[in-house]
């Protein structure tokens, strides 16, 4: 059985769930560098990462979850040479155990954005 989470402290995408819990896993869509208000943030890696986390953290507050719940996540860049920044931020919101984690550069994503970042949560 699936069960859709939603909350609109997150931005929201047309015909996309936000999360879908499935057998106690939450499965998170991709989320890019924008506002709940679908603005896009700008700024350094950090900055971005700063916003897709906190779009992601919103999404597993609405399905009972938080950021140590975590067990794999999806880096999209579409520049590698943002992945050293990328990899100091990184470690200000993940901790060992670190989730699996797989980076993979892209031509273009949503919005214009330059990061985007799925994740794969169990309670």
């Amino acid at each position: 059985m699936k069960q859709p989470v939603a909350t609109h402290n997150a931005p929201d995408a047309p015909f996309l769930s936000q999360a879908i819990i499935s057998n106690g896993v939450i499965y998170v869509s991709g989320q890019i560098h924008n506002r709940p208000d679908g603005s896009l943030a700008e700024g350094s890696v950090a900055e971005k990462l700063d916003q897709i986390v906190q779009n992601i953290i919103e999404i597993l507050k609405a399905a009972d979850a938080t950021v140590n719940d975590i067990v794999k996540v999806v880096i999209y860049v579409t520049n590698l040479s943002q992945m050293p920044e990328l990899n100091e931020a990184y470690l200000t919101y993940f901790k060992e155990p670190f989730p699996v984690r797989e980076a993979v550069c892209v031509k273009a994503l949503p919005l214009g954005a330059s990061i985007e970042i799925s994740v794969v949560a169990a309670k």
